[in-house]
């Protein structure tokens, strides 16, 4: 099988194809042939060893995907080849097949499109829980998001909007907010051309009540100076590769609450608010209420261009790697 490798850490332009011998079940685990993956701005992060976690070299970078169930192992009992399914790694999934605990995966209907299953596993979940479960989100809520254009971001304004939420999306370029306009944001600022604080307050006469960021870096602390009274800042990653320092006054005098998200923090310490909100999120994926947008869908050979969209942030939403293609 082909396979993108990472062998040594540094540039996401190092990576390459390589062929690698197909992939064998173990106990416990399936094989898929891996018929779209989604990039994630961690990907690059993994590439460049400056992720929470160091993946070990060499490995295949990619995280989620969606496929087909090609070998079962033994001791699974509720998986059969032919099975379409999707699910996330921490790395593999930018190669033809993929070798996964049966327990990492889930069955799709077959009116699911793989790249919509690739594409709504990581940034759509990520932004779900953030909104429901993390923010707390209501009904007509002022909620903030900032990198709005990107996987998570763009996720949580189409999420946010559909909870009924009043949504201020925050980016970069009018390409960018026009994009999150159609995807239901009641506001949009151009955070680069804009006074963030300023705008915020004005827009919503006395402050948000949610700040989603996925971004970090310079507009964390102005968007938090941007809540009112009681607000919640959601921390879900830091994809301007600056970890924002918050004053703790700020949440002293304001009383805010900040707090933070990772999927497998979350899966595992909030189980039951974990398969209540998924459960509602495919519902809302199933129904085509929400609807990831794809901007880029790249061959394997093209994989070094596509995870450089994410590392130069031109990237619109969901950026695709077909394995199927030549």
């Amino acid at each position: 099988m082909r396979a993108v490798r990472c062998n040594e850490y540094g540039s996401v332009t190092s990576v390459v194809v390589e062929e690698l011998d197909d992939l064998v079940p173990g106990e416990g685990q399936i094989v898929v042939d891996v018929a779209a993956a989604a990039l994630n701005f961690p990907d690059v992060l993994l590439v460049a060893n400056l992720y929470q976690f160091t993946a070990p070299l060499p490995f295949t970078p990619g995280s989620e995907f969606a496929g087909v169930v090609s070998a079962v192992g033994s001791g699974v009992q509720h998986l059969s080849v032919g099975d379409r399914v999707m699910g996330a790694m921490l790395v593999g999934a930018l190669a033809e097949q993929i070798v996964i605990p049966a327990q990492a995966v889930q069955i799709i209907d077959d009116n699911l499109d793989f790249y919509v299953a690739a594409a709504s596993g990581v940034a759509y979940r990520t932004a779900f829980y953030a909104l429901r479960s993390v923010g707390k989100v209501e009904r007509d809520d002022w909620v903030v998001v900032l990198g709005a254009a990107g996987g998570v971001g763009l996720a949580a304004v189409e999420l946010g909007a559909v909870l009924g939420a009043r949504v201020i999306a925050a980016a970069s370029t009018k390409a960018k907010l026009k994009l999150c306009s159609s995807k239901g944001a009641t506001e949009v600022i151009n955070y680069e051309k804009e006074n963030l604080k300023d705008r915020i307050k004005e827009i919503t006469d006395g402050g948000a009540h949610v700040v989603i960021d996925p971004v970090g870096g310079p507009y964390a602390e102005a968007s938090l100076r941007a809540l009112r009274w009681g607000g919640r800042f959601v921390s879900v990653g830091f994809a301007s590769g600056e970890i924002p320092k918050i004053p703790l006054n700020l949440v002293l005098l304001k009383g805010v609450n900040v707090t933070g998200f990772t999927m497998e923090g979350f899966s595992r310490n909030q189980a039951d608010d974990e398969l209540r909100d998924r459960t509602e999120l495919d519902h809302l994926l199933s129904v085509g209420a929400v609807s990831p947008h794809v901007s880029s869908v790249y061959s394997l050979a093209q994989a070094a261009q596509a995870l450089g969209e994410l590392a130069d942030r031109t990237a619109l939403g969901k950026v695709l790697i077909d394995p199927r293609l030549a």
